[in-house]
């Protein structure tokens, strides 16, 4: 029983190792390639890197593109969305979870019902109604249609549903009222499905290309990940250049996943109360 244990671990450690491996690959090679000069990005092996250290693509993306404006302009949408989801999506939750009222399982189905919608469906009508309110190239236009989210309630709903419900009748006995026990109570125990969703958030806001592409007509007013394709070339493509925005656009998101991990991987397990 032990060796067929022992055999299971490893192997399971090995599958791990080579999805872990597998996943980092094209970080590693982009990295690799913004270090190179343009001639040798395509040398083998793909991952080589010359010395001494080539940093010409890093400063050019400053010059060829408003760098530091395009990132405070996607830092500020992002952190109003996470920070408007947060709090829309576990008032929500907490609603279809904990509160009873007429017709709430039929609007939760509606709920789960607009997840089966593909964006592509709906972005025409969402650009009429944001043209109708006069939000067309305003970042007003990218972060109110963004504040609620069908995926988030379902997941703060599902989280809030593991609480027993001798707790919130102790709470009840002790005057709480329903914004209190959500307040004082379920929000302090949900920070690991908090940092789940508002890293998930974060992430999809931060690599949005489609919607602000279409939102947004104005220098001045574009998100990084539109100003990356002004990178690109209708005659060639600079290679070390291109990489090189990816890797500076990729970074926030890693540092914030890595701040977030023990959250993150907590609210995996939906563990519930925690001391």
């Amino acid at each position: 029983m032990l060796k067929q244990f022992s055999f299971r671990k490893i192997s399971a450690h090995l599958v791990l190792l080579f999805g872990a491996v597998f996943m980092v690959t094209p970080f590693i090679w982009s990295i690799t390639t913004s270090l190179k000069p343009l001639e040798n990005v395509f040398n083998t092996p793909p991952f080589q890197i010359t010395f001494p250290l080539n940093f010409d693509a890093y400063i050019t993306i400053l010059g060829k593109i408003n760098f530091g404006l395009f990132t405070m302009n996607t830092f500020k949408i992002a952190v109003l969305i996470t920070v408007g989801q947060l709090i829309t999506c576990s008032m929500a939750g907490y609603a279809f979870a904990r509160i009873k009222f007429p017709g709430r399982d039929f609007l939760f189905i509606l709920f789960l019902i607009t997840m089966m919608v593909p964006a592509t469906v709906t972005m025409i009508p969402n650009f009429i109604l944001m043209s109708k309110f006069g939000w067309v190239n305003t970042h007003t236009g990218l972060i109110i249609p963004a504040l609620a989210s069908a995926f988030g309630t379902f997941l703060m709903r599902q989280f809030f549903l593991s609480f027993p419900s001798d707790l919130e009748d102790a709470a009840k006995l002790d005057g709480c009222n329903p914004f209190a026990f959500y307040w004082r109570i379920l929000l302090p125990n949900s920070k690991p499905i908090m940092a789940t969703l508002g890293v998930m958030t974060f992430q999809w806001v931060w690599n949005d290309f489609q919607w602000p592409l279409i939102m947004i007509n104005s220098e001045s007013k574009r998100t990084l990940q539109v100003g990356l394709s002004y990178l690109l070339n209708e005659n060639y493509i600079d290679w070390p250049v291109l990489m090189a925005g990816s890797v500076v656009t990729i970074l926030p998101v890693i540092i914030l996943f890595f701040f977030a991990q023990k959250n993150f991987v907590e609210s995996i397990k939906l563990s519930g109360l925690k001391g």
